[in-house]
């Protein structure tokens, strides 16, 4: 698991380069189709936006890659399983991460990327996220040690090492795991990932671990839909089986208040 920040971008190009080599179906018809663009727009789920929920401005400028993450990181808040499922209440919530983040971590900004409530509320994390995400590339954020500059953080409210997280919080799991696979030409086999993976720590709990695979199929399922949908759109054949693959990564303890393992380390160069 070690270095792979280094390498693994590198071989997502080989990789990619590969498949336009041989012709690959996915990667050529899609050539064109940026994550903008009215088709692959189209399978973007409902996400509140920093301005929806109030955020407040990052301490500094948030850096971007010019290229995708390889991988999405599943992560839980290790907060409270409450029954508050209101729009509010995930606003309330993102605000809360950020002022943590920022004024007890002094990182410049909420760390993950995405924010989903218990009740199935998608929510703009770091500043920049969207418009990254529109543009094919990547916000650095603060949300697994050594790997943040390929990863994408996707925070899941609530504990779930022996509760099972809500069906409205999973559906939209679901939806913007399909949606940044669709967006990034990943295979959600390889790159859905959990935090246990990459650092030592017990994220996203053992009951949310344990339905990876669940996801992964789910995922997998409305990504075959969506690719379908872009090929009746752009009358090019696409499969599932032609998006590239990336190498598995296997790994467990919660401290405080949206604390749920190491989320900087020494190879992250931007908090």
């Amino acid at each position: 698991m070690n270095g792979r920040p280094e390498h693994l971008p590198d071989r997502r190009t080989v990789l990619r380069g590969t498949a336009l080599a041989a012709g690959g179906v996915l990667l050529g018809g899609l050539a064109g189709l940026t994550p903008a663009t009215g088709a692959l727009a189209a399978a973007r789920p409902k996400v509140y936006t920093r301005t929806d929920w109030k955020a407040r401005a990052p301490k500094n400028r948030i850096e971007v890659l010019g290229k995708g993450p390889t991988h999405i990181v599943v992560h839980h808040t290790a907060t409270g399983n409450v029954s508050d499922t209101s729009t509010a209440h995930a606003a309330s919530l993102s605000r809360s991460i950020q002022r943590y983040h920022m004024d007890h971590n002094g990182w410049s900004d909420t760390g993950q990327q995405l924010t989903i409530s218990r009740g199935g509320h998608i929510m703009e994390g770091r500043d920049r996220t969207l418009q990254a995400i529109g543009d094919g590339h990547h916000v650095i954020g603060a949300h697994t040690a050594d790997h943040n500059s390929h990863t994408i953080g996707i925070e899941n409210e609530g504990t779930y090492s022996t509760a099972t997280p809500p069906a409205a919080l999973m559906r939209s799991l679901v939806d913007t795991c399909a949606w940044l696979c669709l967006v990034y030409r990943l295979d959600p086999q390889e790159a859905i990932v959990g935090h246990r993976d990459y650092n030592s720590t017990n994220c996203p709990g053992d009951k949310l671990y344990s339905m990876l695979p669940d996801l992964r199929r789910d995922v997998a399922s409305r990504l075959r839909e969506q690719l379908s949908h872009l090929g009746r759109v752009t009358g090019v054949e696409i499969s599932l089986e032609q998006l590239p693959t990336f190498p598995d990564t296997p790994s467990s303890e919660r401290v405080a208040t949206f604390y749920h393992g190491p989320a900087v380390g020494e190879l992250d160069v931007s908090l």
